[in-house]
């Protein structure tokens, strides 16, 4: 019986080393950026934080640009997030849609752009959103980079990795079926300490995340656990070490 145990385990060792073999061998899918469709909405003004919440301590416009920043006199309990509220009376949120922006930071902490995203009450602190991250990171080695798909303060962490076309089934299992970006490539695509371009492309349960004119993720959620259907938009500025972050041309379509 331990003889048979040990060859079923060698099979089963075998069969995933196969498995993990194959998506390494996966075929490089190079997808570009469809052209920016007309009637874009630009969500920043670039003169101030009007239709914006958030943290005042920490969040400012510069030059034309939202500025985000943390030190260790001013710093912050928790991620915070500066939120999109629109110019009515509660908070503006969005389904499907295209949102175009760009961002730069440095490389002593992370950020974020959160999308299809809730904000949370009792928290660290009063802006603290929930839902789809795109990551925002000044690193250019695998897998700490921006782009991919994280699942903040929710359940299912990082959804889709960096160059992955992936499913997410019902049951929570992550399938990988393409690869858009290898690591070579991606180094040479982002723009280390410089501006880089994000468009993010939300239809139903399909994202799609561009970066600097090329398809960096495709990700499809069936599992009803972390699916995120509608909510709102928001920019991060993480906890914990300090740091600074900016974005600029921020606008969005949803028709």
């Amino acid at each position: 019986m331990v003889r048979k145990y040990g060859s079923i385990f060698l099979v089963v060792l075998s069969l995933c080393g196969l498995q993990k073999g194959r998506a390494n061998e996966m075929p490089i899918e190079v997808v570009a950026e469809t052209t920016e469709p007309s009637g874009m909405k630009p969500l920043f003004n670039g003169k101030d934080l009007t239709g914006w919440v958030g943290d005042s301590r920490l969040w400012s416009v510069r030059d034309g640009v939202v500025h985000g920043e943390t030190t260790e006199k001013n710093p912050t309990s928790g991620n915070t997030f500066l939120i999109y509220k629109g110019s009515g009376h509660t908070l503006e949120e969005f389904e499907d849609f295209e949102l175009r922006l760009s961002f730069r930071c440095n490389a002593t902490n992370n950020s974020g752009i959160q999308y299809r995203s809730e904000w949370l009450s009792e928290r660290k602190n009063d802006w603290v959103l929930a839902g789809y991250q795109h990551e925002v990171r000044n690193e250019i080695k695998f897998p700490n980079v921006s782009s991919f798909i994280y699942d903040e303060k929710g359940k299912g962490k990082r959804l889709c990795s960096i160059g992955e076309k992936c499913i997410r089934n019902a049951k929570g299992e992550k399938e990988v079926t393409g690869k858009l970006i290898d690591e070579p490539q991606f180094q040479k695509l982002f723009n280390l300490d410089g501006w880089n371009d994000v468009v993010i492309v939300a239809e139903g349960n399909h994202i799609r995340h561009y970066l600097n004119g090329r398809q960096v993720i495709d990700f499809v959620n069936h599992d009803p656990v972390t699916v995120r259907k509608k909510g709102v938009i928001g920019l991060q500025l993480h906890g914990g070490k300090p740091m600074w972050t900016e974005f600029r041309d921020v606008r969005l379509k949803t028709e």
